[in-house]
């Protein structure tokens, strides 16, 4: 099986029996909140809803993209990045929902939707609109189009202007336990054989992704498992082997890709902000939480100074290095 291919979520369950209890009512809201943090399935969930939504008796629909289902998400960054879209290549998307996208679908709302009588607008996700396309999407949500439906994915509903949170229904997605992470990481391929140091690694690894399989599927795909076990090494036992940054930096790899750098930049900063929460010690708290604030900056900077990789992995094993209990801290 394809780690790409959509998992069986496992903690959507109360989130269906919640929309389904409103399809079946006699009015179903308008507007619907998916909330929870990135990597629990919300956007697999919109897809699922907004299709039986739309759905109609004696319809055949087809597998691929439904004609009422709009989906609104980060456009070209600027004008020449539009130029390029329209002219079929490759461009550099916005980090931001602007104003131009949400326009964009509500010139869509003026025409009647093109298989039934219902249309639905996923929003992905709804946190990063700007102001000026937050405040655009408020309009149609106050008074929407008949038979049309927004569901708005959001990993971090307090950025949403309050008066959107209060126009919306908020469906709550779980994080996943432990277990369920390691049964839907086998189903997808991408479970340890067990039984040995590697499976250490795995488990350091499903924990750093606190409850998201998002990101315990990037440290799979990765092969972060080894990774995950010597940097909780590194960051809760005395060190004594001075070439331990060296060896994490050879575990990292020294071509290592902007993916998986992200990746081992994300599996870093949760296992050391994960042994910050634990420790009882005041002094080695205080270096954890200085090592994971210098790897968040280190992160930013990475892709704007195209530092060399080789140099960078070395510098992520001297930041956990001076994260050890035994280590030297500047406040000890």
């Amino acid at each position: 099986m394809s780690l790409d291919a959509s998992p069986e979520w496992l903690n959507h369950a109360e989130a269906w029996r919640a929309w389904r209890a409103a399809m079946a009512g006699q009015r179903m809201h308008h507007g619907w909140l998916l909330a929870g943090k990135s990597g629990l399935g919300k956007l697999d969930f919109a897809m699922a809803a907004a299709r039986e939504l739309v759905a109609q008796p004696g319809i055949t629909e087809s597998p691929a993209d439904h004609p009422d289902i709009v989906m609104v998400s980060y456009g070209p960054k600027d004008d020449k990045e539009e130029r390029k879209r329209q002219n079929g290549k490759p461009f550099e998307l916005s980090k931001v929902i602007r104003v131009r996208e949400i326009r964009a679908m509500q010139r869509r709302l003026i025409t009647r939707p093109t298989l039934g009588d219902r249309r639905v607008i996923i929003i992905q996700p709804a946190d990063d609109m700007n102001v000026e396309a937050a405040n655009a999407l408020l309009k149609s949500l106050e008074e929407p189009p008949e038979g049309t439906f927004f569901i708005l994915v959001t990993h971090r509903p307090s950025r949403l202007l309050p008066t959107i949170r209060s126009r919306c229904r908020m469906l709550r997605f779980p994080v996943l336990s432990g277990g369920q992470l390691e049964r839907m990481l086998e189903a997808a391929g991408a479970g340890g054989a067990g039984g040995g140091e590697g499976d250490d690694g795995r488990r350091a690894a499903i924990r750093a992704a606190e409850g998201s399989y998002g990101a315990a599927i990037r440290f799979a795909q990765q092969d972060l498992g080894p990774l995950a076990g010597a940097i909780e090494a590194m960051i809760s036992q005395v060190q004594t082997d001075p070439g331990a940054a060296a060896s994490l930096a050879k575990l990292i790899g020294p071509r290592a890709d902007r993916a998986r750098l992200d990746a081992v930049f994300e599996l870093a900063q949760a296992l050391v902000a994960d042994h910050a929460r634990r420790v009882t010690d005041p002094a080695h708290r205080n270096a954890l939480v200085e090592a994971h604030g210098a790897l968040v900056t280190l992160a930013a900077q990475a892709p704007t100074y195209n530092f060399d990789t080789s140099l960078l992995t070395v510098e992520i094993g001297g930041l956990l290095m001076r994260a050890s209990p035994a280590s030297e801290h500047a406040h000890g």
